[in-house]
């Protein structure tokens, strides 16, 4: 049985390096992406402080995301590509990290209390079919150091997964 470890938060890098090998531990032997979606993002918001929503979002069609498994409150459940935070990543194919989601023109608010957000891609050798998004009432909550964490971890988990058609 996994049971996640207390890390300690005061250097991000060795943060995210210790968090890495949790989530390793926590989807070693199981490739199933939808259990390993759940899986990733309760680590990701036990773990990672000051967050108020963490899940995914998987492409439905080169036209719209469709929300995958999140840890907190209900989300909206379809997102244009270009369209929002996670729209948008998408549509540029980069990972976007937003200070202040009130100056993100067309920004989609499914939780009023989000204030700063970070979203990375998806991506396999076909190319990105989802992101990782992660939401905060902090504004700033989210820096270059989180970035690189959270696209690591991204990482393990598509490496981990198997995606049938």
């Amino acid at each position: 049985m996994f049971a996640a470890q207390a890390i300690d938060t005061s250097d991000k890098a060795a943060f995210y390096r210790d968090l890495a090998k949790q989530l390793k531990a926590l989807l070693e032997g199981e490739h199933d992406s939808i259990a390993n979606a759940a899986n990733t993002s309760a680590l990701i918001f036990q773990m990672v402080p000051d967050l108020n929503w963490a899940g995914f979002y998987f492409l439905a069609s080169d036209e719209e995301l469709v929300l995958g498994p999140f840890q907190g409150k209900p989300a909206c459940v379809r997102i244009a590509v270009g369209k929002g935070v996670c729209g948008t990543a998408v549509e540029l194919g980069t990972s976007m990290l937003i200070k202040d989601v009130h100056d993100f023109p067309g920004h989609i608010a499914c939780d009023a209390a989000s204030r700063s957000e970070l979203v990375v891609l998806l991506e396999d050798e076909e190319g990105v079919f989802g992101v990782l998004d992660l939401d905060s009432p902090t504004p700033g909550r989210f820096d270059s150091a989180d970035q690189a964490g959270i696209e690591a971890l991204a990482a393990i988990y598509v490496a981990s997964s198997s995606f049938a058609d």
